[in-house]
């Protein structure tokens, strides 16, 4: 059996979009409605995707704008992010960009493995950001995209899966069904 292997994921977004409650929802299968400022939280959760274990290390962090100063420790020793944006807030939106972009500065590279996440998809009278935007962004990324609901169980099961399929491929793990032969 091969040993779990470890990583750590940022999850990043502005106030409110639902960065708890996606995590919450992934690492305990329950939806938390009460809206309680997350100051940064760290949770565990083992996982097993393709067949290999992975014991993920998820940062919930506080909800940040145009003007956070990003903590060093938003990039140190983080595998993946997942970048969280409200479908029904062009702020949220706006801000997500601005955090990307920070977040390249800061870790030096042009590319990280990232899931892009339009949460709060169920809210469907308050939406603003039309899927095919997100899936725009995340393009011009690099990035995977998905749009999200909290209260589902599976869609937040899903994101985190995506980023870990993502990490793998930046280690160049991608799974079996994704290698591409080439003939020369």
């Amino acid at each position: 059996m091969p040993q779990p292997k470890h990583r750590k994921i940022a999850v990043i977004g502005y106030r409110s979009v639902g960065k708890s409650s996606l995590t919450i929802q992934f690492v305990e299968g329950q939806f938390v409605d009460s809206y309680d400022p997350t100051i940064e939280n760290t949770f565990n959760k083992l996982v097993s995707v393709n067949g290999q274990d992975f014991n993920l290390q998820l940062v919930d962090t506080a909800g940040q704008d145009e003007y956070s100063i990003f903590h060093q420790s938003h990039s140190m020793d983080i595998h993946g992010y997942v970048l969280v944006y409200s479908v029904t807030s062009n702020k949220s939106f706006e801000v997500v960009q601005v955090l990307h972009d920070k977040l390249l500065d800061m870790v030096g590279k042009i590319q990280v493995p990232t899931v892009l996440v339009g949460n709060k998809k169920d809210l469907h009278m308050e939406r603003v950001i039309k899927p095919e935007e997100g899936k725009k962004l995340a393009d011009s990324w690099g990035a995977a995209f998905m749009e999200s609901s909290a209260k589902e169980n599976e869609t937040a099961v899903e994101v985190f899966k995506r980023i870990i399929l993502e990490m793998e491929k930046a280690d160049g793990n991608a799974p079996p069904e994704e290698k591409k032969c080439a003939v020369m």
